[in-house]
This record gives structure tokens, sequence and C-alpha cells, in this order.
């Protein structure tokens, strides 16, 4: 096997410039498709993290003091070199992911440059107001909170690297970024751009490491705010961890989200949009809609075409760009899918396709595994309650609206939504109800920069994304002016 053909100049990027400390546990980075060790990294010592903090701290004295004109022209002029290095960029992600050039040509670097492009723009927007008291005054500021850090998962690297970074630099923020150590590479690509486009030292740093290393960032003296994309599990210890310091949080966690097909939906749309919300990178996205709800008077004619679509989709070399669908990211989520759709086939629901791995020619050792659809499935099975986070859809029947509503409810996460109707009216009602973040009507899994993204109940705490991001990058300082003498009774 071709071994460290990915291997970047250092494991951290830290005070705008790569740093090594090969004294920290080795982190290999596996290429999905072959099972390659592609390149070796290693977790950050005590002397990296506190090497990371340092240079945050000061850099973003630096930054804050910056006009929002000035940050935003960086932030946007990193949009345009990402864009300009889309397909260097597309490629190391599909390596560090597993996901094919097809998708990360359109959906990775390209939404990250988006963020930082919009983010950018609002950089100079960010002010406080003036409020009149009849003589006296009161302004507001609205000011960076301070040393951010960011902690990603492993779906979607380079874009999470961006979303966590662009709302959080506007503001005026430093940000230390920990990305998964499944996928370490792409935030270190991030990093370096942004300090070509002239962000000052310090400013962004990527730190590698496990949990260790996140626990030991979320719990710094020096850190002022802590973003997590991850797993609920993760979410409470991090979440109970910043908490003990008053730190800010923002949580993006998982979800098993609801698909509602009603019975005037055009049903190609929908299949269509539960595809994209259950295979689309291989099924590794926190907000897919993994419970399609089909109303019964349409179930035949949806698992007819839907088996006949999943059949027909290209699974192969993640490299070649007519390949639709690549494999998990690892052997654990592999085994973890595997272990599912075992408990699917126990549990009584019926297989309609897939359910097995995958060998693929020249790429024996890779984690692929087949799209899979169960039908027949019931509310209390287990596919049907826990997030797999992989390509395995849930099919239910129901028959009114009322009752897939509470259904569609009946669970712990809220972070996504969709349904299929032509009747309009329905679709906002229906909407209204669902206890979730982020919603769809007739499609599903669209996420542009410009749209609030986040969940409610324990898929998550805050937003990402759109002006709302604002809100928790920043803090408002009061001030009261007055314009008298002090009246004082004493």
């Amino acid at each position: 096997m071709t071994k460290l053909k990915a291997q970047p100049t250092a494991s951290h990027f830290i005070n705008g410039e790569f740093v090594e400390d090969k004294n920290g546990a080795v982190i290999e980075c596996i290429y999905p498709a072959t099972g390659e060790i592609i390149a070796q990294l290693h977790s950050a010592t005590p002397s990296i993290i506190e090497k990371a903090v340092s240079a945050a701290v000061a850099g973003q004295k630096i930054w804050a003091r910056m006009s929002g004109t000035e940050r935003g022209r960086v932030l946007r002029r990193a949009a345009d070199m990402i864009r300009d290095r889309n397909q260097a960029l597309s490629a190391l992600e599909t390596l560090d992911t597993g996901k094919p050039m097809q998708e990360t040509l359109v959906a990775d670097a390209t939404s990250g440059a988006d963020a930082l492009e919009y983010f950018g723009g609002l950089a100079a927007t960010i002010n406080g107001e003036h409020i009149d008291l009849g003589g006296d005054f009161v302004y507001t500021r609205r000011e960076p909170l301070g040393v951010c850090v960011g902690i990603g998962a492993w779906n979607y690297p380079t874009q999470i690297a961006c979303w966590k970074g662009a709302p959080a630099l506007a503001c005026g923020n430093a940000m230390i970024f920990k990305p998964s150590e499944t996928t370490p590479l792409c935030a270190l690509e991030v990093a370096k751009i942004l300090h070509e486009a002239g962000l000052p030292a310090g400013v962004y740093n990527v730190v590698q490491g496990y949990g260790d290393v996140g626990a030991a960032l979320t719990t710094h003296d020096d850190v002022d705010k802590v973003s997590l994309t991850g797993s609920v599990p993760t979410g409470k210890k991090v979440m109970a961890a910043a908490a003990a310091g008053i730190r800010h949080v923002t949580m993006e966690l998982g979800g098993k989200s609801p698909i509602i097909v009603f019975e005037d939906a055009d049903i190609d749309d929908a299949i269509g949009g539960a595809l994209l919300g259950n295979f689309y990178s291989s099924g590794q996205v926190c907000s897919n809609g993994t419970r399609v709800f089909v109303h019964s008077s349409r179930m035949a004619e949806f698992l007819e075409k839907l088996t006949a679509r999943t059949q027909a989709i290209t699974i192969g070399d993640p490299a070649n760009e007519a390949t639709q669908m690549g494999p998990v990211v690892s052997a654990a989520q592999r085994d973890k899918v595997m272990d599912y759709v075992a408990i699917g086939k126990a549990e009584g629901a019926r297989l309609v396709t897939g359910g097995n791995t995958l060998r693929i020619e020249g790429m024996e050792n890779g984690f692929f595994v087949e799209p899979t659809v169960f039908a027949d499935v019931t509310d209390t099975m287990r596919i049907a309650k826990e997030e797999i986070f992989g390509p395995v859809m849930s099919v239910l029947s129901f028959d009114e609206e009322d009752d897939v509503v509470a259904r569609a409810n009946d669970t712990e996460f809220g972070l996504s939504a969709g349904i299929f109707t032509k009747d309009l009216t329905r679709a906002h009602r229906v909407i209204a109800e669902l206890k979730a973040g982020s919603c769809w009507i007739n499609t599903y899994n669209l996420a542009p920069v410009e749209a609030p993204f986040g969940g409610y109940k324990r898929s998550g705490v805050g937003r990402e994304n759109s002006r709302a991001a604002l809100e928790y990058y920043s803090q408002i300082k009061s001030v009261y002016v007055a314009s008298g003498p002090v009246d004082c009774p004493y």
C-alpha cells in the first residue's frame, strides 16, 4: 500500500505556522475506501495546547481592534482562495472522509467558502444601538467573546471548520479548532488559507487530538466559548464541562429526523428527498431524515420506485466523479451500521434492499455498505429510535395527520424534519407542529449559509449560520450616558 500520500507539513497549525510535537499520541488517518494509512499525525501535548491558547489570546486582541470592514475583507479573500483551490481541497476531503468527488466538489469546500463570504459581508454590520431616554441615553456595543474553541465532527471537516470559524472571526474572536481525530487533514488547509488571506497570527489555530484534548480546551481558563458538532453523548460531556466554567456553548448534535410523505405528494420528489436524506455522504449527516413516514395509500408505489432508484446508485471509487456513494468513514462505523441492520432484521422489519457490506474491486479493504431500506418499521424498533449515522432508511406507514405528527415528535431528538405535500396550507400547519429546528417543505437537507441551522430538544443549543450565529459569538455591552448632574438622595 502507498503510505503517507496525504501527509501534512505538521500536525498542528498555531500562531500562523505549522507546528509539530511527536511526543503526542499517534493519530492515523485512514482512507476509508482502501483502509490505507495515508497520513500520521500526533495528538496535542499539554505544551501544544498552551501554545495554541496563548497564541489565540494574543492574536484576538489584534484582530478585535481591526474594523469590521477590515475583518470582512480577510474572510472574503479567504473565500475566494478556497474556491480557486476547490479541486485540491475536494480531493483532500475525499481522502479524509471517503466521500465521492462528485459530492465533495459541490458540497464541502464550496460551502465553507460560502460561510466565509457571507460572514465576511456581515462583519462591518455588527454594531449596537442608541436608546434615547429623553436627555440621557444608552448605547450598546456588540463585542467579541474572546477565545472560542470549535470541536468538529468527521463527516464535514472542511465545512465545519468554516461554519464555526467564519462567524467567530467576523465578530472579532480567535478560534482554536480541534478536528475529529478520524478526519484531521482538512482543517489545516483552512487555517493555512485564512492566514494567507491576511488573518493575524494566532487568530485561527488547529490542534489535533482525541477526547482528552477537547476536554483540556473546553476547561481552559482562557477559553470563553465552546462550539461542538457531534453526538448527543459527547455533547452532554462537553456542555457539562463548559458549564463548570460558565462558558458560552453552541451544540449541534444528532438527530432521528422524520420525513412525512402525504397522500398528495409528488412521489418522485418525495423519493428524491428521502434518498438525499438517507444516502448522501453514505448516510453520515446529522440532519438526515431516517424515519420516512409514508401515507398508506402511496406506500406500494413509494417502495417500488424507491427500491429501483436505490439499487441504481453507483457505489465505488470515490476519486471517480461518476461514483455517487462511497464508503462509510471507518471500520468501526461500518460495524455499527451492520449491527443495526442485524437489529432491524431481528426486530421484524422487512429488508427491502441492501443490508450488506460491499467488496469493491481494487478496494477490498474499504468500508463500503450498501444503501439499505427497511419497510414495515414500527415506532418502537431501535432502528426507528436510535441514530445509526449510516445508509439505513426506515419506512413507516401512517393514515392520519394528527397521528403522524405525534409520532414524528415522539423522540428525544429535534434537529430536522421534512414534509412532502401539494397542500401548502397543510404544509405550513404541520411544520408549525413539528418540534425540530431545521425543516423543509418539498425538499430535504438543503442548508444554505443564509438560513439558521440547529435543533430542538437534545439535538442542540444555539444556531449556526445566518445572522443568528452572530448572537452566539458576541456579547452586548450596555453603556448609560448621563447628560446632567447625578441625582443622589444622600
